[in-house]
């Protein structure tokens, strides 16, 4: 067998702490990715990892060992990568996640277009609004939409996106209309949970002076496509992007609430692992990504390169 393929096999089982998340991620049968082991094993005369019905661990001489063959997967990864991008045409899998709203309105034509100039890639999308482990769960690149804190990742910016406050006509005739970001706290907020202080909304005025408000509400999701719906059929305020709410805006079913005060403007970028030599089939992926981003006529945002 592959000295190689053995010691991949025994590094993803080991990052991903099952034979069966091992075969997914290897896209290999666990019958292989399991003779693949024990093959590593025999030849090195050492059992590497202890195996029960329930668990799976890493004895004291497969913890060494991963230490060392991680570092020297790394290397041979590296060198594929700047082989890659001598290359004039990447190709090969590559892995993306993004968030689920943003993807559904924007990458199926960016996926697309892609494909018409890069056909010997495979693009494989995953849409999750959860923040995913690139390296953990083998991603090559992630979508985000946040402005990013985590200085191990390489960020590339694509576009912006401005947060509105909206609620439907009908809640504000039941409610009333708030007249300063304060009046928030008497009325139901609908609340998005996937960020970092989900019940405290910052805001800028129109002579520049910042603050916060503090919101509580009958609703909290992970999701800004349900909020927005809870938010057209009355139930109350909620801050989402542009790209989310714009329609419901034009066709008057929902109304901006405070439009005077400036609610986060938000980074979409591409994130990647930082490596001594990018993959050639990452590199060009986001070249593609910004300039298609830059081409939109109608996205996220007024404030710079505009995505849904």
């Amino acid at each position: 067998m592959d000295r190689f393929s053995e010691i991949r096999a025994f590094v993803t089982v080991a990052e991903q702490g099952s034979f069966a998340a091992a075969s997914d991620r290897l896209d290999l049968s666990r019958a292989m990715v399991t003779k693949l082991v024990s093959a590593l094993e025999a030849r090195l005369g050492v059992r590497l990892m202890h195996r029960t019905t329930r668990r799976l661990s890493l004895t004291e001489a497969g913890e060494t060992y991963l230490a060392q063959a991680g570092t020297l997967l790394a290397e041979l990864d590296d060198l594929d990568a700047q082989l890659s991008m001598c290359s004039s045409r990447p190709s090969g899998r590559l892995r993306v996640t993004a968030p689920v709203s943003f993807g559904m309105r924007f990458l199926g034509k960016a996926m697309a277009g892609f494909a018409r100039q890069y056909p010997e890639i495979e693009v494989e999308l995953s849409l999750n609004d959860r923040r995913v482990d690139l390296v953990e769960e083998g991603f090559d690149l992630a979508i985000r939409v946040s402005n990013l804190t985590d200085s191990s990742l390489i960020a590339r910016p694509l576009a912006k996106v401005r947060d509105f406050l909206c609620a439907s006509p009908d809640y504000l005739l039941r409610h009333g209309t708030p007249a300063h970001p304060d009046d928030l706290a008497a009325h139901d907020c609908l609340i998005y949970t996937l960020t970092s202080q989900p019940l405290l909304w910052e805001y800028k005025g129109a002579d520049g002076v910042e603050g916060r408000v503090k919101v509580k509400g009958s609703l909290r999701a992970n999701n800004g496509d349900i909020l927005t719906d809870a938010a057209i059929h009355g139930m109350g305020i909620t801050r989402q992007p542009e790209f989310l709410v714009g329609e419901a805006l034009e066709e008057g079913r929902l109304i901006r609430v405070l439009p005077d005060y400036h609610w986060i403007c938000l980074d979409v970028s591409a994130v990647y692992p930082v490596r001594r030599h990018v993959p050639g089939k990452v590199r060009v992926f986001v070249d593609y990504l910004t300039q298609f981003f830059a081409g939109q006529k109608k996205g996220p945002s007024d404030d710079g390169p505009q995505a849904d």
